[in-house]
């Protein structure tokens, strides 16, 4: 860079000598694609080499920075939705988010297998998102990160849910295990940060749990920034009027109270992570139930269908039953469907495969239900803890009466999940008694020997194979919604309705000896150290319910931060044409953050005022911190020089460039797409643009606070712009946007048709040991992605699962590829 000037001085041409490195490029290019679909989104992984794009059709797609090889692709889904309108990476790195424009949702999505690991649904469509991880450190901070995880002292680990199973909502992959849990990520305090049409803006804290709904902002959000010091929060926003074009302002908002109370605000945020994490284990759990006793309906129903369909009798299948538990002998019908269609070994493996679902039932209600309530009751009770320390946590909302009736709903949920325990127990009894009488009875059918122990039914057994007819088989076809046509587990599954209507079949607590007592105790009747059962109501009543009182308990302490932000700063900086078809997505303004100096950053271009600037502002992370050169603009004028063939320095071109984009490289350096001005140049340029001179700029630029940036423009610093070595023409590509990513060097250039894409490492101008070096891990890392390097077999192995049977093996491989990068980046 130049040393200051005044204002709108253009720099004088450069020395020779400060070009000589250009006959060797300044970026190293280490990929390139043409892709089948236009690209919307895209975004640099913070901890690896990996880039996250989203195109036209929905899809989302991963791929590394070696030869540009795709690592997945995650297909649009009619569930989710098909409109991604933003990209963000959690901080660590293992948690990719993306909104949905079309069913207003957001997504979290694993890295390591493309699973989707939860979606909520958000007030308007998303437009743009920022994940944030704060940096500030306190000795109260670091005690609790080093003690988060007692509660691994007083709780079980939760089982994994099953592997196998297909969710109602098909939103979720087949192999599904603990994966859930792995939401929670990493202690440190890290916030996700959205922004939407007419102002919608809200924080949350781990990706899980909502903080705070702001206000404060107007227009549609463009691009947001939170500081990682927690004090303010930078947005850009497009405001649109009917009677001028849409304007960009610049807000900032003053988020001091999550800064000042940020001990008490990780604490509240992770425990309510925790709970928000624990909602989704049991909503999975409840899931797996429903279709495993779906599963029972659909074997019975099978084998029953032809039976029904062929026989000439009147007779229900009910009665069929009976005649040959009370006369044993059954009709031609009956015996021919035991004999041909059901046999005795088909029998037998039909009770063992009810008997098992029946198990699978049992196993999830007490070792995920449960433990799921356990654990949900623990985390609850230390929140109340917290809500009653109020000099703490009263400023945050926390409200210990509310937390308090959550409390109470889980405690609710835990008794009904017991309850249903103890209808299957009864309903294993009945069916175990059943099929053991039919067994039988085929083998005597078949004039087969009947082993003794066998043959021995008394009078108790009969009761509950008669008990089993009269519940499983129905009467009535219509009678039940969720009924098998021609059976039902109506006893067990009426639990698992999700329906507001009472239980057809409540429990029979006549003679309960507790239930008396509770009754005929005047002060334990409404005691509330005694949590009440509800027992008309099935299972997924009562966990709806659960599930809208904790929300409630979570929504205050949104409500009340939200409320305590305030605006800051309101800027107008420029008109935009209305006609404007430059995407939204990737359009300047973009913001940033110096974590050191605890500043934020904007840079923007004005066209149709100054083409040929590059516009910066910045302000202090803390509102009243006063920045004395805040708006400063860079001269996109540059000399370049031409080399001949022997390398000898020949004519000087003078070329005058316009900024297409602009992202942060790092707190000192930006990185520039550049276009030539002049109507026959199609010249496009990546470099590397210094900032070190421009931000020591002193002279001071006077805001007049009733007029736009634009219509004072004149008045900005100028800096003139020396780029050194530090560019790269873009031959043979009409260049548009660019994504970076400082730590890992990376740059990903995208064409202006959105299908064209270049990938660069920006620093490979050092020592040729470290070129060398650089190399050797890239060649590592592709032998490390055979089965997934083109466009062709590879990717198709990948988004199969990598065999014909689709079991998953291919995002093994890919797990594995992932999990052997991140070892080599650490060495």
């Amino acid at each position: 860079m130049l040393a200051n000037k005044p204002a709108n001085v253009r720099s004088e041409a450069s020395p020779p000598s400060a070009l000589s490195a250009n006959n060797m490029p300044a970026f190293r290019q280490v990929g390139e694609k043409q892709l089948p679909n236009p690209v919307l989104c895209m975004a640099w992984s913070p901890r690896r080499d990996l880039i996250a794009l989203a195109n036209t059709t929905g899809e989302l797609l991963l791929h590394r920075l070696a030869s540009f090889q795709r690592v997945w692709s995650l297909p649009p889904s009619e569930h989710t939705g098909t409109e991604i309108t933003a990209l963000a990476w959690r901080p660590d790195g293992k948690i990719l988010a993306f909104s949905l424009g079309d069913t207003k949702q957001v997504v979290l999505c694993g890295v390591e297998k493309a699973e989707i690991l939860h979606v909520f649904p958000v007030q308007n469509p998303v437009t743009c998102m920022h994940w944030m991880e704060v940096m500030e450190e306190c000795s109260v901070l670091t005690s609790f990160y080093n003690s988060e995880d007692e509660s691994k002292l007083f709780l079980p680990k939760l089982p994994p849910l099953p592997k196998s199973y297909s969710t109602t909502s098909k939103i979720f992959s087949e192999e599904k295990s603990d994966e859930i849990m792995n939401l929670l990520g990493e202690v440190r305090l890290n916030i996700l940060v959205l922004g939407g049409d007419d102002g919608f803006v809200e924080l949350y804290a781990y990706g899980m749990y909502k903080i705070a709904t702001l206000t404060g902002v107007s227009g549609m959000c463009r691009s947001l920034s939170l500081s990682s010091d927690l004090k303010s929060l930078s947005v850009i926003t497009e405001v649109r009027s009917a009677e001028s074009n849409p304007e960009i302002c610049y807000f900032q908002l003053d988020t001091g109270l999550l800064s000042d109370c940020l001990p008490e605000v990780t604490r509240m945020a992770r425990k309510f992570t925790h709970i928000s994490t624990l909602l989704q284990y049991l909503h999975l759990s409840l899931t797996c139930m429903c279709e495993a006793w779906e599963d029972i309906l659909m074997q019975m129903d099978l084998r029953l269908t032809k039976f029904v369909q062929e026989k000439n009798t009147s007779t229900q299948v009910q009665d069929e039953f009976l005649e040959l538990l009370l006369w044993g002998q059954s009709s031609p019908e009956l015996q021919a469907l035991l004999m041909n269609q059901l046999t005795v070994k088909g029998l037998k493996k039909l009770g063992q495969s009810i008997e098992s679902s029946y198990s699978s039932i049992q196993k999830l209600v007490i070792s995920h239900l449960q433990s799921g309530s356990e654990a949900l009751l623990y985390h609850l009770s230390e929140v109340k803890g917290m809500s009653l320390w109020k000099q703490k946590f009263e400023p945050l909302g926390l409200d210990s009466v509310a937390i308090e009736g959550a409390i109470t709903a889980v405690g609710s949920f835990s008794l009904k999940a017991n309850e249903l325990l103890q209808v299957i127990d009864k309903s294993m009894k009945n069916f175990k008694a059943f099929f053991r009488w039919l067994y039988v009875a085929m083998l005597r059918m078949c004039e087969e020997h009947v082993p003794p122990e066998l043959n021995k039914m008394t009078q108790k057994d009969i009761a509950f194979v008669a008990d089993f007819l009269s519940e499983h088989f129905s009467e009535n076809e219509e009678l039940f919604d969720r009924k098998g046509k021609y059976f039902n587990v109506e006893r067990v599954g009426q639990y698992l309705k999700d329906e507001d209507e009472d239980l057809v079949s409540p429990p029979n607590n006549k003679g309960n000896q507790w239930l008396k007592f509770l009754q005929e105790s005047a002060h334990l009747k409404e005691s509330p150290l005694l949590f009440p059962s509800y027992p008309q109501k099935s299972l997924h009543f009562v966990k709806r319910m659960m599930e809208n009182v904790i929300e409630q308990c979570l929504q205050k302490p949104a409500e009340v931060i939200g409320k305590s932000v305030k605006q800051a700063v309101s800027l107008p900086l420029y008109t935009v044409p209305e006609s404007s078809n430059t995407l939204r997505l990737f359009e300047l303004p973009s913001l940033w953050n110096d974590k050191k100096a605890k500043m934020h950053y904007v840079v923007f271009s004005m066209p149709h005022i100054s083409p040929c600037k590059l516009y910066l502002l910045r302000r202090g992370t803390d509102p009243t911190r006063h920045i004395p050169n805040s708006v400063m603009s860079v001269d996109l004028s540059h000399h370049l020089d031409s080399a001949d063939d022997d390398g000898n320095a020949a004519a000087q071109s003078h070329y005058a460039y316009r900024c297409l984009d602009a992202r942060f490289y790092d707190d000192e350096m930006l990185t520039v797409v550049l276009e030539g001005v002049e109507e026959n140049s199609s010249r496009s340029v990546l470099a590397q643009l210094p900032l070190a001179s421009t931000l020591s700029c002193e002279t001071e630029f006077n805001w007049e606070p009733n007029l736009r940036l634009d219509q004072q423009g004149s008045a900005i610093p100028c800096q003139g712009m020396v780029l050194g070595n530090q560019w790269r023409e873009l031959e043979g590509m009409k260049a548009q946007f660019v994504a970076v990513n400082g730590i890992r060097k990376v740059a990903c250039v995208l064409s202006a048709n959105l299908r064209h894409i270049r990938v660069f490492e920006m620093d490979v101008e050092d020592e040729d040991e470290e070129v060398a070096d650089s190399q050797n891990t890239t060649a590592d890392l592709d032998g490390g992605d055979t089965t997934m390097t083109s466009e062709g077999q590879g990717e198709e192995n990948v988004q199969t699962g990598g065999d014909p049977a689709g079991n998953g093996a291919g995002f093994q491989k890919t797990e594995e590829c992932l999990e052997s990068e991140e070892a080599l980046e650490l060495t």
